[in-house]
């Protein structure tokens, strides 16, 4: 009985390193950055050499470089760039996948047979991204410095492997080189062996907790990820293990885009009158997308490679397929519609791309999915759409405002519920909840392109800094910290208050802590009066008795008050100074 063994298809991977900056235009020879949600995505290798890498804030990166000149992030902008370069690809292989503005991957066959080997066809892709590149800088987004071709300075990557996962590497590699890699048919395990662990969380293949959780296990390079039975990975870590095994062997089954979709499996909308506006054709994508999200979810699946059609009226198309390998909500399908469409719409006048009639025809394809495995999010959710559409807003109201009129609440810790909080401006935080873990991953783990180069930005290995969710001070050592529930409402300004016992004379709190009387009724300012139905304390806070100017010395209490008509609320009252005082209520 003869077993098949499924070979992984060749794939020729083109990657732009730092896209963005080159889609802004920016002098590649002066220092600039793009930032999303005060993180670096983006820099150019002027700035690479000022100390200024992926994933560093704003604050930080901007100590690194002074002079550093930084963007907002733009995917519009990046995919309306990358259209001419996507389109000059397609006349090699007209079937190929856009993963991202800046990276695409074809499969090898065809065109390395038509154009003489694979080296060839590489080095014809490299040609002819590199005339299409941007001249230079624009008035739009002027940075200091004498004007240079981008072309002259942009590291432009191309490599060719069996699978994805491997030609993607060769073509982050080949940078270094400066000519592409190709890798020998069936010799993309020796190939990735060697590698370190995090190019599985570089590429966007594996979550960055299981690749941290596969260091700490040992697992240094891909090579020993191979070494383990898939068995033994696919029932320790489910599919994402077994996965991991697949990419890291060089048994990458997924095959390229090459034939057409099924027709079953085709959403489209028809309009009755040909849509001039972009924002009409994005709302019937979006429609669409919905629609197929819900039908995928459904039945279990995932789309990972999404083929987005658009035709006019005179018969003029526009086909792109998309790949992701973490698959794609509705809200990511739309995000590839706008980016094409916004490509497209924007071609020059007399291109042979130029668009000149309304949209007739809107078709979303399935073209690859697999099982959705789920994603395990914290017990409120996690992040959601409305978190990242946030983080955005305050982005841009720091660009409109200044760096100090735009602040949020940061945890710091502290004993006390209103030093636990400080408002801080936007740009000293790290506004996005998707950090990569501080532990595990050393330099030995993750690959590095020096100071050309880039991982990306799901390559970033900047540790974790303070957030608006929490810091480290939150899980520092703070005894005598009041303990959870926290109060649902704490007050700027402590409310001074009368705390009697039954007989009505004033409740004191000793130095040793001990209560003169039980507390009884509570005498709030505006001349009511509350009774105590129930009461814990006192538990006193002597801190930074060092500092004579921010010492305090106080005993806190959580009361239980009822009002004339027996309704009940607790509060968190405080005796400092012979005073009392109402700092939270619960």
């Amino acid at each position: 009985m003869s077993s098949t063994v499924t070979v992984p298809r060749r794939f020729v991977t083109v990657w732009i390193p730092d896209w963005p900056v080159i889609a802004a235009r920016c002098d590649l020879s002066a220092p600039a950055a793009i930032l999303r949600a005060n993180r670096v995505v983006a820099r150019t290798p002027a700035a690479a050499d000022e100390g200024v890498v992926i994933g560093q804030r704003r604050r930080q990166a901007q100590q690194r470089c002074p002079r550093l000149t930084l963007l907002d992030d733009d995917p519009l902008r990046d995919a309306r760039e990358f259209e001419p370069l996507v389109s000059a690809a397609a006349e090699i292989s007209p079937r190929l996948e856009v993963v991202e503005p800046g990276w695409i991957a074809l499969g090898a066959r065809g065109p390395s047979r038509y154009f003489g080997g694979d080296e060839a066809v590489c080095l014809e892709l490299l040609d002819r991204v590199r005339r299409l590149l941007p001249a230079g800088p624009e008035t739009a987004h002027p940075v200091p410095g004498p004007k240079r071709a981008v072309s002259d300075e942009a590291a432009i990557g191309a490599g060719v492997a069996d699978g994805r996962f491997a030609s993607g590497i060769a073509a982050r590699l080949s940078m270094r080189r400066r000519e592409p890699i190709v890798v020998d048919p069936a010799g993309s395990r020796e190939f990735c062996a060697p590698l370190p662990i995090g190019w599985l969380q570089t590429l966007g293949e594996i979550e960055p907790d299981l690749v941290d959780l596969f260091a700490r296990l040992g697992l240094r390079t891909l090579g020993d990820v191979a070494e383990i039975g898939s068995s033994e990975l696919l029932g320790r870590f489910g599919r994402p293990g077994l996965q991991a095994h697949r990419l890291a062997a060089g048994d990458d089954p997924r095959p390229p885009s090459t034939d057409d979709p099924a027709p079953e499996r085709r959403l489209e909308r028809l309009f009755d009158d040909p849509a001039q506006q972009r924002e009409a054709v994005v709302f019937v994508a979006k429609q669409l997308a919905d629609e197929l999200a819900r039908s995928l979810a459904g039945d279990g699946r995932v789309c990972t490679r999404l083929v987005v059609v658009f035709e006019t009226e005179k018969g003029e198309r526009s086909e792109r397929s998309w790949y992701r390998s973490a698959g794609m909500s509705a809200a990511a399908m739309v995000d590839r519609v706008r980016w094409q469409l916004e490509g497209w719409a924007n071609q020059p006048r007399g291109s042979s791309n130029e668009i000149t009639s309304g949209i007739a025809l809107v078709r979303l394809v399935p073209d690859e999915v697999r099982p959705d495995e789920g994603e395990q999010l914290g017990l409120w959710g996690g992040g959601s759409d409305a978190d990242r559409r946030a983080i955005r807003s305050i982005a841009r109201l720091t660009t409109l405002a200044s760096e100090s009129a735009v602040t949020v609440p940061v945890s710091v810790g502290g004993r006390l519920p209103a030093e636990r909080f400080h408002w801080t401006p936007a740009t000293h935080v790290d506004l996005d909840a998707r950090r990569v873990p501080s532990t595990g991953l050393g330099p030995a783990m993750l690959p590095s392109l020096g100071p050309t180069g880039s991982t990306g930005s799901t390559g970033s290995t900047g540790s974790s800094v303070s957030g608006a969710a929490g810091s480290e001070a939150e899980s520092g050592p703070w005894p005598g910290r009041l303990p959870s529930p926290s109060p649902a409402a704490v007050f700027e300004t402590e409310r001074p208050v009368d705390v009697v016992d039954a007989h009505g004379q004033p409740v004191r709190v000793s130095g040793r802590g001990m209560v003169s009387a039980p507390p009884a009724q509570v005498r709030v300012p505006d001349g009511g009066e509350r009774r105590v139905t129930a009461w814990a304390g006192p538990w006193p806070v002597d801190q930074r008795w060092w500092d004579p100017a921010r010492h305090r010395r106080l005993a806190r209490f959580q009361m239980v008050l009822a009002d004339d008509r027996g309704d009940e609320s607790a509060w968190l009252v405080v005796a400092e100074r012979r005073q009392w005082w109402l700092a939270a209520s619960y």
